[in-house]
């Protein structure tokens, strides 16, 4: 009996479905270009992950290509690179997430802490404008001001006596450059998630706030910080998820010879191994190591949040 009212169950079910696509079958087909988008570029190129585990050569073909296991991945973690791409990598992107992260926070608590409504605007459209420039573009600014006559360069060679050098020819200065520059850009963008939120803050709470005598930063600690904070963890998940993925393009414009012990990362690695170097199968298995760390870690993440404060992503 039991199996019958859960065919039933089954059959209702598929027919509720039937006549809600065939209803709303306008909507679904405004989905279908997104859908085509992800199965066409993200879950068909998955069938290349085969690539890694074999000696792939172009005239042989991805099936026919001889199988070779994990040879490639153990070539890769007994390369002379490896410590050095896993350092700068890790390297560059905690210092971004640590120092990065917080920023948007801290400016979105400014913003909305402003009285005057134009300043507000004209501080959020100012802050948000570096997103839109091109990433050539950032790191054209950058080498320019930092070349000996530079702005910059001079600045850092008058505060520090001297000693700074050219800041784009040295180990040391690659890793905040890259970080200073990424919060200057993007910190203005990704506040906007954060003032999104605050604005839907009941003002009744900020009313209640000031009867019982509360300046602003009472305000900030016990209304906008709470209100902003699941939003905050669920960013930190994603952000945990692309740790080991620095961004490729602007790392590697701003490489050269003398910091290049400090800027190969992963992403450029593979760049140069696979489409330089025309390694396929091995540029394929450090780009495979990659994504399973980064799956590891926001997996990883996503369970800590959930049982510390009972917000994720699943």
């Amino acid at each position: 009996m039991a199996v019958k009212v859960r065919n039933v169950y089954k059959k209702g079910k598929g027919v509720a479905i039937g006549k809600r696509l065939k209803r709303d079958w306008q909507i679904y087909m405004f989905l279908l270009p997104t859908l085509l988008y992800f199965f066409i570029f993200c879950y068909i190129p998955m069938a290349g992950i085969q690539i890694a585990f074999k000696e792939f050569t172009p005239y042989m073909g991805m099936f026919r290509s001889p199988w070779v296991g994990m040879e490639q991945f153990k070539r890769f973690f007994d390369s002379y690179q490896f410590k050095t791409v896993i350092t700068n990598t890790l390297k560059i992107s905690l210092s971004n997430l640590v120092f990065g992260f917080p920023v948007p926070i801290l400016l979105a608590l400014m913003i909305n802490q402003l009285n005057f409504t134009k300043l507000k605007k004209v501080l959020q459209t100012a802050t948000y404008a570096p997103h839109f420039i091109s990433i050539p573009a950032v790191v054209g600014m950058i080498v320019i001001m930092l070349s000996p006559g530079g702005l910059l360069y001079n600045l850092l060679n008058c505060v520090t006596n001297g000693k700074a050098g050219i800041p784009m020819g040295s180990e040391k200065w690659f890793c905040p450059i890259f970080v200073i520059s990424e919060i200057w850009q993007h910190a203005g963008w990704d506040a906007i998630i954060y003032i999104a939120t605050l604005t839907s803050v009941s003002p009744d709470l900020y009313e209640a706030a000031e009867i019982d005598g509360a300046g602003k930063l009472q305000k900030i600690l016990y209304i906008d910080i709470p209100s902003i904070l699941p939003t905050a963890v669920v960013l930190l998940i994603m952000n945990s998820g692309r740790i080991m993925s620095v961004g490729f393009e602007k790392v590697l414009l701003m490489q050269n010879p003398m910091n290049i012990s400090a800027s190969e990362i992963i992403s450029t690695y593979v760049y140069k191994t696979g489409l330089i170097g025309m390694e396929y199968s091995y540029s394929a298995a450090i780009g495979l190591f990659n994504s399973i760390i980064n799956l590891i870690l926001i997996l990883s993440v996503n369970g800590i949040a959930k049982r510390v404060g009972n917000v994720s992503l699943l």
